[in-house]
C-alpha cells in the first residue's frame, strides 16, 4: 500500500527527468492533478492529460526540458509528509530561492502556489518545493 502518493509521483518526476524520459505516468488523482496544474501554469511541464488505461484513470505528465536537454526542474522535493506535517502562516511566506523557486500549498482556498496564497492572504500547508 501506497502512504504518500504526493511523494510517488514527485520520486517518479525525478527519476524519470535522470534517465531524460519524455514522459511519465501517475495514478489519478484529484490533489496530484492540482498540483501538476500548478507545475504547468509556472512552466515546469511541458503537458499534463487525464485519461483511462485499462479501466483506470492515469496521469500523463510530459517533463520539460531547455535547449541543452537538461531538466527545468533542477530539483523538487516533498515538504510535508504523512508523519510530519509543516504548514506556514501568510506572514512567513516569502519568495522562495530568491524569486526563482515555487511552493506548493494546500490552503482552504485550494491548492496555491506561495504567491498566490500571499495575495489571497492564506497561510496553508507546504505540499512541494520546485527550482
Amino acid at each position: 500500500m501506497l502512504t504518500d502518493p504526493i511523494a510517488d509521483m514527485i520520486t517518479r518526476i525525478r527519476n524519470a527527468q535522470a534517465v531524460k524520459k519524455e514522459a511519465v505516468y501517475v495514478a489519478y488523482s484529484k490533489i496530484k492533478w492540482a498540483i501538476l496544474e500548478k507545475l504547468l501554469e509556472n512552466g515546469y511541464l511541458k503537458d499534463i492529460e487525464k485519461y483511462q488505461k485499462k479501466g483506470k484513470k492515469v496521469i500523463k505528465i510530459t517533463l520539460k526540458y531547455d535547449k541543452e536537454n537538461n531538466p527545468v526542474i533542477h530539483e523538487i522535493k516533498r515538504v510535508s509528509k504523512p508523519s510530519r506535517r509543516v504548514y506556514i502562516k501568510v506572514k512567513e511566506i516569502y519568495p522562495f530561492k530568491g524569486g526563482k523557486g515555487l511552493r506548493v500549498l494546500s490552503t482552504p482556498s485550494g491548492i496555491l502556489t506561495d504567491k498566490e496564497a500571499k495575495k489571497a492572504k492564506t497561510g496553508g500547508e507546504v505540499l512541494i518545493e520546485v527550482w
